[in-house]
């Protein structure tokens, strides 16, 4: 008879285990969700892209590398996403525990009391001519549930996901920290240089405020001419401690991101020696799947999702689940570990199908199938942000330097013109305020310029993160 239910339980578990590998289909990423190239980029089958390039061979400023060299290493942020991808290998390795049957050990000892009155006191009495009985048990306990569905094998595959996830989540932190330490170094000396630039406009207007105040002592002029010199030279003024102010307030950024306490940068370089990078190199989007984290993050969610569904999908199966008890029991001491009269053994294996909260079960099930939904437009929108992003750095980085060529003319245009005015103004053939007007044109020009030149670096930056570069 044991050996015919043996038999019935192993035809059973073959023919479910065949069975399940159609319980659920997983959905596979979309691969109409990206578009055959950029925006205004001609048609290439070239996959190669600076986003595969490492952070140290993308950036050749040893500052900039010292500074993202100590940010990966002491950003606090990075050091969370560390401990939570430790946390998810944690409960990688829990799932692969799942087949393993659940082992117990155990050791029970209890005594009863029965009624003298009740069939069970006065049989006690007359059998052993006590009023008492006493039990005591040692063994070991095993439970293991057959995976008929794959719900246990679809835990390790959520479990791997999140894990695969959670590094990915490192990786877009780094990327995105990459970018901001090397954006705040350029914006750094954006601010240096346009800090000399006020200085030396300060300079130039107190030379000229020296020559009106001469003209006026001649008679060539009038206080207004000296009031509006002496107001555009304030002007020029009030933007030192300005600038210095935001110096102070960008170094203790990079002191929040490097993981210090706020304190001076160095810099080694100008903004005018550093030359703005050709990135031609972008490949095509489709490849932005293996590059950029959040996508491939997007798309792990999915395989999460799909994980999720055959879980809650398998709950609405039978579930078959086999338990077995063994060791010793005796109820007196003294025999309990007389082998072999003291020794038990208990087996047994059933199937649990869901009744009254199968609703509860489906409903579950059909909020697992919903999320996977979700998860695909997720993905969608991943990758929709990421194109974007790629896209809106090429147009930057193309219009912003046709744009610094242009002002690059202005400012020569009109550093000629301030010189000239300065000339025709001390040999009395040019008015004070054609002087000042050349003067504030020129400070204002090359604070641009200044500005402009950061925009590009900064630019080719987002270019590069947005391509899935900084995280390797």
């Amino acid at each position: 008879m044991k050996k015919y239910i043996t038999k019935i339980v192993m035809v059973v578990i073959m023919i479910t285990t065949i069975i399940s590998c159609n319980v659920s289909k997983n959905i596979e990423t979309p691969k109409d969700a990206f578009p055959e190239n950029f925006r205004n980029v001609s048609v290439s089958t070239d996959t190669t892209s600076i986003g595969d390039l490492e952070w140290k061979n993308f950036f050749t400023e040893k500052d900039i590398i010292q500074l993202i060299d100590s940010a990966i290493t002491r950003n606090n942020n990075l050091q969370i996403a560390t401990k939570n991808i430790e946390i998810a290998q944690f409960r990688f390795t829990q799932s692969k525990w799942g087949n393993v049957p659940q082992a117990n050990l155990f050791v029970n000892a209890s005594t009863s009391n029965p009624s003298d009155n009740s069939f069970t006191g006065k049989n006690l009495s007359q059998a052993l001519g006590q009023n008492h009985i006493d039990d005591y048990s040692a063994g070991i306990s095993l439970s293991w549930e057959a995976d008929i569905w794959g719900k246990i094998r679809n835990q390790k595959k959520g479990a791997f996901a999140e894990y695969l996830q959670s590094e990915e989540v490192k990786k877009a932190l780094q990327t995105t920290i990459v970018a901001n330490v090397s954006s705040g170094y350029y914006n750094l000396l954006m601010l240096d240089a346009q800090l000399q630039i006020a200085r030396q406009n300060l300079k130039l207007n107190d030379s000229t405020t020296k020559i009106i105040k001469l003209k006026y002592d001649a008679g060539q002029v009038t206080s207004l001419a000296i009031q509006q010199s002496e107001a555009q030279k304030l002007n020029a003024a009030q933007l030192i401690p300005l600038l210095e102010q935001n110096i102070a307030i960008q170094e203790n950024a990079l002191s929040v991101l490097t993981g210090s306490f706020p304190n001076s940068k160095q810099r080694s370089i100008l903004l005018s020696s550093i030359e703005v990078k050709n990135n031609a190199s972008i490949g095509i989007p489709s490849s932005l799947v293996s590059r950029r984290p959040d996508v491939r993050s997007a798309e792990l969610a999915l395989k999460v999702a799909n994980a999720n569904v055959g879980i809650t999908k398998a709950d609405l199966y039978p579930s078959l689940k086999i338990t077995a008890q063994g060791g010793l029991n005796s109820f007196e001491t003294s025999n309990w570990f007389n082998i072999p009269a003291s020794l038990f053994g208990t087996i047994a294996g059933g199937l649990t199908q869901p009744l009254l909260n199968n609703k509860k079960v489906r409903t579950q099930y059909n909020i697992a199938v919903a999320e996977r939904e979700k998860a695909v437009l997720s993905f969608r929108q991943a990758v929709l942000v990421a194109v974007s992003e790629v896209s809106n750095a090429l147009v930057k980085v193309e219009k912003l330097a046709l744009q610094e060529a242009f002002l690059q003319e202005r400012v020569k245009t009109l550093q000629q013109a301030t010189k000239n005015s300065n000339l025709l103004f001390k040999n009395g053939m040019a008015e004070y305020l054609e002087v000042l007007s050349a003067q504030a044109n020129i400070l204002q020009s090359e604070l641009e310029l200044a500005n402009m030149k950061r925009e590009q670096l900064i630019a080719n930056i987002e270019l590069y993160r947005s391509l899935g570069g900084g995280w390797k």
